[in-house]
């Protein structure tokens, strides 16, 4: 129960990654909040784990607001945030990809750190402690061609959590990164461009353990960064990509 007693809310926590991480943070004690855009499947999800699904668009600074009043106004407090909701764009050259598409990334995968560390900062330093969890990516440390503009935002993710790590130090909240791997989730087809063997075997190729991302391995990761374990550790962006990165 490395977690129990703990107030978290996990965005775009309804699904893969972010559904593995609700598990476990779960069955070590916290009581979740799924912040999530499906909220048919978030609902699901929180009556399996016996959390709240809470409907929020992360890029959107008003509905954020409304998120993090809803559960100040049930629990009182929070006490690990993880901000797991993202998009990515079908691979293609730089500069072909469309403005419209560009901005979306961008919004959801960056400015939403930004909203959510507006209405969360400020009651993690009334209560002088608190743990961050930004999901970011392999794409973020070592990119590939034709998903610059993802890998971009994840490496602003990254860039971000080391920068809000030192600021926020003083005031007993802690911040870090995890970097997955492509994983068997929802995203996994937008950045293959298409799901067949062939492609599989070529994303594959590239991971010396040889097999993809779980959601049980970012929700274990993800567990040990927020918990008291860790509490010396901030400002990481742990890989957890069976050796993508090296």
């Amino acid at each position: 129960m490395k977690l129990k007693d703990k107030i978290a809310i996990v965005t775009g926590g309804a699904s893969g990654f972010g559904a593995g991480i609700t598990k476990k943070f779960a069955a070590e004690g916290a009581t979740v909040i799924i912040a999530d855009l499906n909220l048919e499947l978030a609902n699901e999800l929180a009556a399996e784990v016996s959390g709240t699904a809470i409907k929020v668009d992360v890029a959107d600074g008003d509905s954020v607001k409304a998120m993090v009043d809803q559960v100040m106004a049930q629990h009182g407090t929070i006490d690990i945030v993880v901000n797991n909701a993202g998009i990515g764009h079908i691979p293609q050259p730089l500069d072909e990809l469309c403005e419209t598409v560009f901005d979306r990334i961008f919004s959801v995968n960056a400015k939403s750190v930004y909203n959510m560390a507006q209405y969360i900062v400020p009651i993690m330093k009334k209560a002088g402690s608190g743990a961050i969890l930004n999901v970011a990516s392999t794409g973020g440390v070592s990119p590939r061609p034709n998903l610059t503009w993802y890998n971009a935002s994840k490496g602003w993710m990254i860039t971000a959590t080391k920068g809000m790590a030192v600021e926020l130090a003083p005031f007993g909240i802690r911040v870090n990164a995890i970097n997955p791997v492509a994983g068997d989730t929802p995203l996994l087809k937008t950045f293959m461009g298409e799901d067949t063997p062939e492609m599989r075997a070529k994303f594959l190729s590239t991971i010396p353990i040889g097999r993809f991302s779980t959601p049980e391995d970012m929700g274990n990761a993800a567990c040990f960064l927020c918990s008291e374990e860790a509490s010396m550790v901030t400002g990481v962006a742990m890989e957890v990509d069976g050796g993508r990165c090296i």
